[in-house]
């Protein structure tokens, strides 16, 4: 055993101690990954169902200070009304498919229940100075019968976004169905409706896309990524630890003739 004497060494232990200590950190990188996938594949599954459901009338899924699921969320609905453009308001900082900031225009949509939807119409570009209400195009005037996908109610948790007091009239940061139920003294349904139908003869306000899918497989590939790597430190460290013994033969042998010559008479 005296040709391992070396993995006694300073520099051997600790090369020995990395190489254990990586092993199992690889192995709980690649379930993380695992649960990544999982978790993804589930949302893009739920997303997908949702959008593919049959359409129904948006008062059997929301309800005044309902608060949408995961399940209702992105699901078709319908809805049929008239916009009140005079209570219309628009969210700031938002982008549409080219990264263009602009605004969504959030318009309230009285059902014919009394009842009101908040309906985002969709986007347009922030022209001019944004202290100032941007010019509109007008929606359909008179009763009218919308299609769109449910939505929860925007929070800076799950968007990011901040919301910013102290902002010019009528422009906000998030879409809050509770909040916009204060300003407008009415019973609103909880989230709000993103609108597909009918489209701006304009194209504007630009249609919102439909949701893209989550890259589930790229975590997949990362979790093979980082098992792979496990398996390969020991079969490394002992590529290593032959090289060493290899080349300790090597440098013995190279010095066996010169003690074995003989000495001249």
């Amino acid at each position: 055993m005296h040709r391992y004497r070396f993995l006694l060494t300073r520099q051997w232990v600790i090369l020995t101690i990395v190489a254990i200590a990586l092993i199992p950190t690889m192995i709980r990188l690649g379930f993380w990954q695992k649960h990544r996938y999982e978790e993804r594949t589930a949302r893009n599954d739920l997303v997908s169902s949702a959008l593919h459901a049959e359409p129904v009338p948006v008062e059997r899924l929301t309800s005044p200070g309902h608060a949408v699921t995961r399940t209702e969320k992105y699901r078709t609905v319908t809805a049929t009304g008239t916009f009140d453009t005079a209570k219309e308001e628009v969210v700031r900082r938002r982008t549409n498919s080219d990264d263009e900031v602009g605004f969504h225009v959030l318009t309230p949509f009285a059902l014919t229940d009394g009842k009101v939807v908040l309906v985002n119409r969709g986007w347009i570009p922030a022209n001019g100075v944004q202290t100032a209400f941007p010019r509109i195009p007008a929606p359909p005037a008179g009763r009218t019968t919308l299609t769109g996908r449910l939505m929860a109610d925007e929070t800076t948790a799950a968007s990011g976004i901040k919301n910013v007091k102290g902002l010019p009239d009528r422009q906000i940061m998030l879409i809050n169905s509770e909040e916009e139920a204060h300003r407008l003294g009415a019973r609103v349904l909880g989230g709000y409706v993103e609108q597909t139908a009918p489209t701006a003869r304009s194209g504007s306000p630009e249609q919102i896309s439909d949701p893209g899918s989550e890259d589930a497989p790229l975590n997949y590939a990362y979790m093979i990524q980082w098992w792979l790597f496990a398996a390969a430190v020991p079969v490394g460290w002992w590529f290593l630890v032959r090289r060493e013994i290899r080349d300790q033969e090597e440098a013995t042998a190279q010095a066996k003739p010169e003690e074995a010559e003989p000495a001249t008479v």
